[in-house]
């Protein structure tokens, strides 16, 4: 059996969840879970640690070549699968004593969708195609104790609102969420879940201050690692493109995806979990980095494909 190494150069958890479809596929074809080799801020460690695909994470360095050289050569791998067309990358592994390496085309990834140049990438080399749905692993033990530490039950329906976002051209407005979550309230008793971070934490006040604030609870303290049973014992998922958005979708949950300035055809079609809304007057297609579309999410699309996942 191959000893086999994944490398990826993306830095967002997003894009780490898209590619875990394809972890998983180069896993079960040389019959042994990888090690993957990503930067701290993918969160590798925490989506990867129940996976029975993934034996563990080396931490991507930005800066230290040979110090990474020096993680992987003890390692002896075989083979490297690099998710990148980066020329670093590929010396890394080259000089890290792997003979065989499988690596995107050199200078070929700009302006090309992310996702299906994975799944190209990886349907080229394990010849056959594969699902690109990707799957989150979690421990039912840390699932049952979620539920009773924050009182997660069927009484409500609990749903993950992924507020956060890469930046501001890429989140609906606060005041869009609160007036949601108002209305979706008396339809259903709920109990939302903000996700976001430390640096969310002038929306997430916001959110808590306001009158649907009692019935919210925030992940701005927690690290992903503890999100992530809460978020399986949820019903729905309503983001931004962000992370927590991506989990979601991984861990099963419906989940309703706004693009405003990033492309879903990149990140939001590869999930059968995934819906999307797109600005007005934009298509899947179209709606891409630079749209600047915040503005024109609308509110009553929103609104109604929340109620129809909900039921």
């Amino acid at each position: 059996m191959s000893k086999a190494l994944v490398i990826i150069k993306s830095m967002g958890l997003g894009d780490l969840i898209i590619l875990s479809a394809y972890i998983d596929q180069i896993s079960k074809h040389i019959n042994k879970p990888v090690v993957v080799l990503a930067q701290k801020n993918t969160h590798a460690n925490s989506i990867f640690k129940y996976s029975p695909y993934v034996e563990n994470v080396i931490e991507l360095d930005k800066k230290g070549f040979f110090r990474i050289i020096n993680k992987i050569k003890i390692k002896k791998f075989d083979e490297a699968y690099i998710f990148s067309d980066s020329i670093r990358l590929y010396l890394i592994s080259k000089f890290s004593g792997i003979k065989k390496n499988f690596h995107y085309p050199f200078f070929s990834k700009k302006g090309k969708n992310f996702f299906k140049t994975a799944k190209d990438f990886t349907e080229s080399i394990l010849k056959k195609e594969v699902n690109p749905q990707p799957r989150i692993y979690c421990s039912d033990e840390e699932v049952k104790n979620a539920k009773l530490k924050f009182n997660i039950s069927n009484d409500k329906k609990n749903i993950v609102a992924g507020i956060s976002a890469s930046g501001p051209t890429k989140r609906w407005g606060i005041k869009n969420y609160i007036n949601l979550f108002e209305k979706i309230n008396k339809k259903f008793p709920c109990r939302f879940f903000l996700a976001g971070g430390p640096n969310d934490e002038n929306l997430i006040q916001e959110v808590l201050s306001s009158p649907i604030g009692k019935d919210c609870l925030s992940f701005s303290e927690m690290s992903i690692a503890q999100t992530i049973p809460i978020i399986s014992s949820c019903d729905i998922c309503i983001s931004n493109d962000t992370g927590f958005g991506h989990i979601s979708s991984a861990l099963g949950l419906k989940s309703l995806f706004l693009f405003m300035d990033s492309p879903p055809s990149s990140y939001g079609t590869y999930s059968k979990n995934i819906s999307i809304i797109v600005p007005e007057g934009e298509s899947i297609e179209s709606c891409g980095h630079n749209t600047r579309g915040k503005n024109k999410i609308s509110f009553s699309e929103v609104l109604n494909k929340t109620l129809d996942l909900l039921n």
